[in-house]
């Protein structure tokens, strides 16, 4: 239920929609999607019924998205982002409740230019209305439970401000929006934090969801994005399988002529925009090592080491990427590097206005990997950094259980105390190590995912009950689905 897109409520007309809507946005792929659901719901608390049928190791929540409900109630309307009738905000206000009354934790929206469908329209909530907001937040007033969430672009922040004040103050509820830093305005997410600090001055619960490092893309030649991807040449090998790929790619005449082309008009028309900057942006991509350095001085980027080689930056990182076994990957970071280092994250995470969480949530699992987010908070800020202050530990660790429980209803869990859900690592602090990211195989239809191994875990329980022991799975299942009940 994150950004505002999700599976539920559904109409079976519609199922395909929502699949090209996610792999639009989060880029995963929609024959994984297809061959992985079930669809055996239509509502949304059917979909919490089948999310609690399925055994799991880890416990999860959800929440209601945008996209799927204005879908389910507009129909084609939906999708066209045409304006909601009056009859229509009453529907997707009556199956707020409903969803948040089953245990959605909260309800998502994004009003961002850069989420777009698989055909590249803007998502259906981009445009919504002031009103259709403003009636799901007093559903959710009367449901009493659940926080509402958005990402935007913020085009105009005092409109924006002036609803979720709004909501906020209605609905007595929590809300939140994505909070970074932008290269094209770099004080921004500063007067945003303003409008966070002086509605809450005002007696309003509302914060900012920030991110523990940059929001970065992981770049090479197996992921879903790739410095060379807007060149006809490399475009034509990219659907081969790895192996193969590499050696084509080894071939001097196959280097000659990519390295030779321009970005490819009709490729440019295809791929995300973002395509563009990472074909270009060499002084903004670094080699991730192993470790992998997450906070990367710009004397180490590629620009910066094709100069020193003597090379031009695009046969550097040609040379680079077919390194090896073709497994090297690249960090491209898309906010929260405006300064160069991550002082701008630090000052962030040290508001109170803020709660941590922005991640990639599990999705854009070709090019993202930020399940390794909660390890890195532990290793770099509280323990590691060299380019500027670290972090208190205990602040880390707070950040990352009470902090985030108590935000969002989970009032049993986030403390080590009497009577609270046994939900425990038990940690080697000094022996804690991230591994560089690899792309694995594992999902419906042979779909790709990236991870990235930790070491220094010696146990995780869920509800008391050993679910890994020194780095192994121990088979338990003991995860449920949780239900808001605040």
């Amino acid at each position: 239920g994150n950004c505002g897109v999700g599976f539920a409520p559904v109409q079976k007309n519609h199922q395909q929609a929502l699949i090209d809507l996610m792999e639009g946005v989060e880029d995963i792929p929609g024959i994984t999607l297809s061959e992985g659901l079930k669809w055996n719901w239509e509502s949304f608390p059917e979909y919490l019924d089948a999310l609690e049928a399925m055994p799991r190791t880890l416990n999860i929540g959800a929440q209601l998205a945008h996209h799927p409900l204005r879908v389910y109630v507009m129909g084609d309307r939906g999708l066209k982002r045409e304006n909601a009738t009056g009859d229509d905000i009453e529907a997707m206000a009556r199956l707020t409740q409903e969803a948040l009354e089953a245990g959605a934790f909260g309800f998502t929206t994004s009003r961002t230019d850069q989420h777009k469908t698989l055909a590249g329209d803007l998502v259906p909530g981009r445009y919504a209305e002031e009103e259709e907001l403003l009636a799901i937040g007093r559903a959710m007033g009367k449901a009493g439970r659940g926080t509402f969430g958005m990402l935007s672009d913020f085009e105009d922040e005092a409109a924006e401000f002036r609803w979720l004040r709004e909501v906020a103050k209605s609905t007595k509820r929590p809300v939140w929006f994505l909070l970074t830093d932008r290269a094209y305005d770099p004080q921004r997410w500063r007067r945003l934090m303003d409008g966070v600090h002086q509605a809450r001055a005002e007696g309003l619960s509302l914060a900012a969801q920030v991110a523990g490092r940059t929001v970065g893309l992981i770049l090479g030649l197996t992921t879903s994005l790739n410095p060379f991807a807007l060149r006809e040449s490399f475009a034509a090998l990219a659907d081969l399988p790895p192996a193969e790929q590499l050696a084509r790619l080894r071939d001097p005449e196959t280097r000659r002529k990519i390295l030779s082309e321009e970005a490819s008009k009709r490729l440019l028309d295809v791929l995300p925009p973002l395509s563009r900057q990472i074909a270009t942006r060499w002084d903004n991509m670094f080699e991730l090592g192993d470790p992998p350095d997450y906070e990367p001085p710009r004397e180490r980027s590629i620009a910066a080491l094709a100069a020193k080689a003597g090379q031009d930056p695009a046969s550097y990182c040609y040379d680079f990427l077919i390194g090896a076994d073709g497994g090297r990957m690249l960090y491209f970071p898309v906010t929260n590097y405006v300064t160069g280092d991550l002082s701008v994250v630090r000052e962030m995470n040290m508001d109170k206005a803020t709660v941590l969480g922005l991640s990639d949530g599990g999705a854009h699992c070709g090019v993202i990997c930020d399940a390794s987010t909660p390890s890195f908070m532990l290793t770099h800020w509280a323990r590691d950094r060299k380019r500027g202050d670290g972090l208190p530990l205990e602040f880390v660790v707070k950040r990352q259980t009470s902090e985030t429980a108590d935000f969002f209803g989970l009032s049993d869990r986030g403390r080590l105390a009497p009577g609270a859900m046994a939900d425990v690592n038990i940690i080697n602090f000094d022996a804690l190590r991230l591994y560089h990211p690899e792309m694995i195989y594992d999902l419906p239809a042979g779909g790709r995912r990236l991870v990235q191994r930790v070491d220094g875990y010696d146990m995780t329980l869920v509800a008391g009950k050993p679910i890994r022991e020194a780095g192994h799975d121990t088979g338990a299942l003991p995860g449920k689905l949780l239900r808001a009940t605040s």
